[in-house]
């Protein structure tokens, strides 16, 4: 889910940036250490959406730096355990799919990508065995996330699943619900 999230937070100013206006600096700053962190408690950085106030500088001895009090707003993404998001399926491997969720990417476990005997080829693609389903690179998805780990900060990883109703690729679903409704579109 994407958030707007308010931190205040001392910004350091180095020497070299003194010559830009304090504004510009500050904001400079911010970004360089911001924009594209992940942890575990903001998720994915995307983006500093807005300066909201800096306070006065401070100069600590022996730095030579200026320390700005400073109120910002950050744009973040955080995944959450059951969210359902759209995805795009950008590879396939033998043990599952990988499918961009945005600014980060899930994998989809080949056990959790359909409610069938699933096989993979070498043109990377995974097929269902009764249902003839297939999943392939390109392939616009509904997943749910189903387990996060931030063990390695700078790559959190995202498990995902599409065997439940409502999930899988686009078409799949168009088909269930045609399915259901007796053959007639809605």
């Amino acid at each position: 889910m994407y958030y707007r999230t308010q931190i205040k937070d001392y910004i350091r100013v180095p020497p070299d940036k003194f010559d830009l206006p304090r504004d510009e600096s500050v904001l400079q700053m911010i970004k360089k250490t911001y924009e594209g962190h992940i942890s575990k408690q903001l998720g994915v950085v995307i983006e500093v959406s807005k300066l909201i106030e800096i306070g006065e500088g401070v100069i600590i001895p022996g730095d030579g730096a200026t320390y700005y009090d400073t109120a910002f707003e950050l744009l973040t993404f955080k995944p959450e355990l059951q969210e359902v998001l759209p995805g795009r399926i950008t590879d396939i491997a033998d043990f599952g799919a990988f499918m961009s969720l945005g600014p980060i990417e899930g994998m989809v476990h080949i056990s959790q990508t359909m409610d069938d005997y699933v096989s993979f080829s070498k043109e990377r693609v995974l097929t269902g065995k009764d249902s003839k389903r297939s999943l392939k690179v390109g392939d616009l998805c509904k997943a749910r996330i189903i387990a996060i780990s931030y063990k390695d900060p700078n790559n959190p990883k995202i498990g995902l699943t599409m065997r439940q109703p409502g999930l899988g690729r686009l078409d799949w679903l168009e088909e269930d619900t045609t399915k259901k409704a007796g053959g007639k579109k809605k």
